[in-house]
């Protein structure tokens, strides 16, 4: 059976335009995977609409949670916070057999051979700094003295942990073992940069300490990837870096991909081959 092993991410179904592209998005041969790099939405029962749907589609649907899946919010049922949410958005995708950073990464059999794709959580720890901060603290006040900080501060908890940089830590962590046992070429997929320079361009520099940490700048040589694929940054590109394949595959608010010539992105291709 052949296809194509695709990406996409930043769906935020919330808003119905984003909604309406998800109901209408198909593979386009019956042996299509598909890569959702998080921000699927902010409630779980959004979450588990979306990613069922593509999984009744999709031969494999594969998911690496964003920040927007993990607030909780007021409107929001679900009162789960932390670590417990991410449990809970876990539970969810296994009953939909849909891949997550829990599960044994799925592999890939391409024309080159196999291919682990690894969908990554590993969150953030404040290490991107603007320039001219040497610390946490001097990056958040110089954030909110331009009025630029990001939402999680207020709505996305770390529980059990003492804050979001002791999460991530710990997340990286846990990753690293993980990733170090693979022994294939990977398909890295995670929802936040695992390199900085991505977001180099960004109109507000400053939102860069919501985008990932410099603990795994070198993953991508190390655990010999093919491709790494993100979202986050809301600005759909293919970069290189060390000769590693990046692509950021946002959809992102309609706003956003109105002012594109293209229109809203649509899935992109990672890998062709072969699925068994």
């Amino acid at each position: 059976m052949t296809g194509t092993l695709y990406a996409i991410s930043d769906l935020h179904i919330g808003y119905p335009e984003n909604r309406e592209i998800v109901t209408a998005l198909r593979p386009e041969a019956p042996g299509d995977w598909l890569i959702v790099a998080g921000d699927v939405a902010e409630t779980p029962a959004d979450v588990e609409w979306a990613l069922g749907t593509l999984a009744d589609r999709y031969a494999k649907v594969i998911w690496a949670p964003g920040n927007h899946e993990l607030w909780t919010t007021a409107p929001d049922p679900v009162t789960l916070r932390g670590a417990l949410r991410y449990e809970h958005l876990v539970r969810i995708c296994r009953d939909l057999q849909v891949a997550t950073p829990e599960d044994p990464y799925p592999v890939w059999h391409g024309p080159d051979g196999p291919v682990a794709v690894a969908p990554l959580f590993v969150l953030y720890d404040y290490s991107f700094l603007p320039t001219g901060a040497s610390t946490k603290d001097e990056g958040l006040d110089y954030a909110y003295g331009t009025g630029v900080v990001c939402s999680d501060e207020f709505v996305l908890h770390p529980d059990p942990y003492p804050s979001r940089e002791a999460w991530c830590h710990a997340r990286v962590e846990y990753t690293e073992r993980r990733l170090a046992e693979i022994g294939l070429p990977t398909v890295l997929v995670n929802h936040f940069p695992p390199v900085r320079e991505p977001t180099a361009i960004l109109h507000h520099p400053e939102f860069a300490m919501w985008c990932g940490t410099e603990r795994t700048a070198d993953w991508h040589t190390r655990f010999q990837a093919t491709a790494v694929v993100y979202g986050h940054l809301h600005i759909p590109r293919t970069t290189w870096y060390d000769g590693v394949r990046f692509e950021e595959v946002s959809l992102g608010y309609p706003r956003e991909w109105r002012l594109r010539d293209a229109g809203p992105s649509q899935p992109r291709a990672i890998l062709p081959g072969r699925t068994e």
